[in-house]
Formats: C-alpha cells, sequence, structure tokens
C-alpha cells in the first residue's frame, strides 16, 4: 500500500514563469493567483509571469509566490479528485514551504498565507541591514562537522547551521565576516565545496531574532485549524496536529534550523512511532526537494508535481490507467 506525504518547496525554487501553465490550463489555479493579488493590493501574478529574476528573487516577493504556484497545484489536484485528506498522510515543507503545505491542509485561508508570507519577508528582510550577514552551502560534511566548523568561525559573532538538508548537504547562516571564516575552516576540514550562497538575508540563525518577534505578532492575529494531516514541523522533524502547537514552531523556525533530513528519515522510515512514508510528492516549482529525497533515503520515491502534465501523468497512475 502507498503512503504519501506532500512536501512543498522552500526559497531558492522560484522561477520567472512558474505556474503559468496551470492558470492558463485550469480556472482554478487562475483563482489562486486573483485571490492572492486581491490580498496583497497587488498583482504578483504579473511579476511571476512577466517580472524580472531580480525582483522575483526578493524574499518578500518569492515566498508568497512560492506558495501560490503550490496551491496552484493542490487546486488542480482537488479539481481531479485529489485530497489530502483521502490521498495523504502527512505534509512538510521546507522553511516558507511549511506555510505552503499549512494552507493546503487547511490551518490557513489562502488570503492569509499571502498575507503571513509578504510580512515573513519583509521582517526577515529588515532584522538585518544588506550586506551584514550571509548563508553558505557546505557539502561533503556531516551535521557535526559542521556545527564545528560554526562553532570555530563564529569569534563572537553569530555562525549557525540553518539547513540540514541531506546529508553531506548542511547550510549555514550568520555574520558575513564569520560566514566568511566558516568557508576556508569547511575547506580545511575537507568539505568538497564550501559555496556563498545568493541571498539577501542570513535566514535560520540567532540573527533573525526581530522576524521571529514579527512571526509572533502577525501569528497572534489569524485564525488557525487543525490541519487535516499533520504537519512534519522544521524545527521538530516530527508531526504536529494543535494549532497552537503549530504556531509556536512557526515563531522557532524563523531563527532555528530547518531539520529536512531528519524530517524525510521520520517520514520514510518504517520503525514503530515513523511515518511509514513510500511516496513524497513535492507540490510546486522545482525538483529541489525530490533531489533531495533521494540522498536522504535511496528507497524513498519523489514525484515533483509542477506543471500540467505532471499532474495529469500522477491522477492517471494514482487511477490506475
Amino acid at each position: 500500500m502507498t503512503t504519501r506525504a506532500f512536501t512543498f518547496p522552500g526559497q531558492g525554487s522560484q522561477a520567472i514563469g512558474m505556474g503559468y501553465d496551470l492558470t492558463q490550463a485550469y480556472p482554478e489555479a487562475r483563482a489562486v493567483f486573483d485571490e492572492i493579488d486581491e490580498a496583497l493590493g497587488e498583482s504578483l501574478s504579473t511579476l511571476v509571469f512577466e517580472g524580472s529574476e531580480e525582483q522575483l528573487r526578493l524574499t518578500r516577493n518569492a515566498q508568497p509566490a512560492l506558495m501560490a504556484v503550490s496551491m496552484d497545484v493542490i487546486r488542480v489536484l482537488e479539481a481531479k479528485g485529489v485530497t489530502l485528506e483521502k490521498d495523504s498522510s502527512f505534509v512538510a515543507g521546507h522553511s516558507l514551504g511549511e506555510y505552503s503545505a499549512l494552507c493546503a491542509a487547511g490551518t490557513f485561508s489562502l488570503a492569509d498565507t499571502a498575507r503571513l508570507l509578504r510580512t515573513r519577508g519583509d521582517a526577515m528582510q529588515a532584522a538585518v541591514p544588506v550586506g551584514e550577514g550571509g548563508m553558505a552551502a557546505i557539502i561533503g560534511l556531516d551535521l557535526d562537522a559542521v556545527k564545528q566548523v560554526a562553532a570555530d568561525a563564529a569569534h563572537g559573532e553569530v555562525c549557525d547551521v540553518a539547513n540540514d538538508n541531506a546529508p553531506g548537504q548542511v547550510v549555514i547562516s550568520g555574520a558575513s565576516s564569520a560566514i566568511e571564516r566558516a568557508l576556508e575552516l569547511a575547506k580545511a576540514a575537507g568539505a568538497k565545496r564550501a559555496i556563498q550562497l545568493p541571498v539577501s538575508a542570513p535566514f535560520h540563525c540567532a540573527m533573525m531574532t526581530p522576524a521571529a518577534e514579527a512571526m509572533e505578532q502577525a501569528l497572534a492575529l489569524v485564525e488557525m485549524h487543525t490541519p487535516v494531516v499533520p504537519l512534519v514541523a522544521n524545527v521538530l522533524a516530527a508531526p504536529i496536529s494543535d494549532p497552537a502547537e503549530i504556531r509556536k514552531n512557526l515563531i522557532a523556525q524563523v531563527t532555528g534550523v530547518v531539520r529536512w533530513s531528519e524530517s524525510i528519515s521520520w517520514l520514510t522510515g518504517s520503525d514503530d512511532g515513523q511515518g511509514g512514508v513510500t511516496e513524497l510528492l513535492e507540490i510546486g516549482s522545482g525538483k529541489v526537494l525530490t533531489g533531495l529525497a533521494r540522498r536522504i533515503n535511496r528507497d524513498a520515491k519523489g514525484i515533483a508535481l509542477g506543471g500540467p502534465t505532471d499532474i495529469d501523468n500522477f491522477v492517471a497512475a494514482l487511477n490506475g490507467e
């Protein structure tokens, strides 16, 4: 028996034109962008379909835009009879993707999710002046080795593990000078690659504390419902369904580690008390999570659903056609 989890991508998966084919083929997808445009009081859809990569990459735009495309896919699947309640056991999302997951699972309304992500993007950008923070991917060292590199590079500044994406792929975040030191230390420690990432702020580290406080205020004002399936939370790598606990962990997530490797390991583990998931669907733009899933668990089956053909093939297979 197939047990599925729906997973939702994070920042870095955005691309100009994403979701356009879906909005042309399905009125349900077009309606998602119409509702988000109205919620934000601007045409995010025009930016996503016709704008510049530079503008789309801005955190305040990338976050709601990626959520919009994920929800395009969800609405089209629903129109074809595929629902989270019936066809999945869990949801999970990488960083901002956690909000997409919760919107898909009915915890937040679409309009509230868009506004929360605009607030989150603005707050993350405002938390640290441009140039004072950065992030880097460390390839080829295990998590403990990267933690040691970050500690040795700190010199009294912030230098934290931000994302544990997959075995041998860990992202660090912190003060620009500490990140520069960490790049050299990681290479000396035997990293295959240590690469500065093209981001505008140091996400998921202690420097994001002002953004966490902004999200605490924003989340306090939003109506939340129990998700139709449990969320495997970034900061816990374990499932939760209680809205109060979800809120608490979304706030912690702003400064906390995205424990993606552990989350996928939990989902695809078959021991008692683990998810037993055999199929991971990546809902939205790109195939980053599908690639990571294979690195985390070679036996996990990953399927990326981002366009009309992907969806048609999946629905046909689901219906045994």
